[in-house]
C-alpha cells in the first residue's frame, strides 16, 4: 500500500501544453527552457508550487498541482500560458 507521505500528496490539478514539431522544451527545477527556429527562451517557475514535466517523449508539456487553493490553480493556467507563449516565440518570433 501506499505510505502515509505519498497519500497526503494529492493532486489537485493538471494541465497539458502541445510542444509542435521542431521545438524542444527542457524542465528541470521548474527552470523551463524552449528551442526553436528562432531561438531559445528561458523561465524560471521557482515561486510556484507546480511540477513541470516534459511527457510523450517530448510532445507535451505537463504541469501539475499538488495540494494547491483556488489561487494557485490559477497559477496554473499562467503558466500554460507562459510556456505556449515561450512556444510562439520561438517559433514564429514576437510581433
Amino acid at each position: 500500500g501506499l505510505s502515509g507521505a505519498e497519500q497526503m500528496k494529492t493532486l489537485v490539478a493538471s494541465q497539458t501544453v502541445d510542444i509542435p514539431d521542431g521545438i524542444k522544451v527542457t524542465a528541470r527545477c521548474r527552470e523551463v527552457s524552449v528551442t526553436g527556429p528562432r531561438g531559445e527562451l528561458h523561465r524560471s517557475f521557482k515561486h510556484t508550487n507546480l511540477d513541470i514535466q516534459i511527457i510523450d517523449g517530448g510532445k507535451k508539456v505537463k504541469v501539475e498541482l499538488w495540494f494547491g487553493n483556488r489561487k494557485q490553480l490559477a497559477c496554473i493556467r499562467t503558466v500554460c500560458s507562459h510556456i505556449k507563449n515561450m512556444i510562439v516565440g520561438v517559433t514564429k518570433g514576437y510581433q
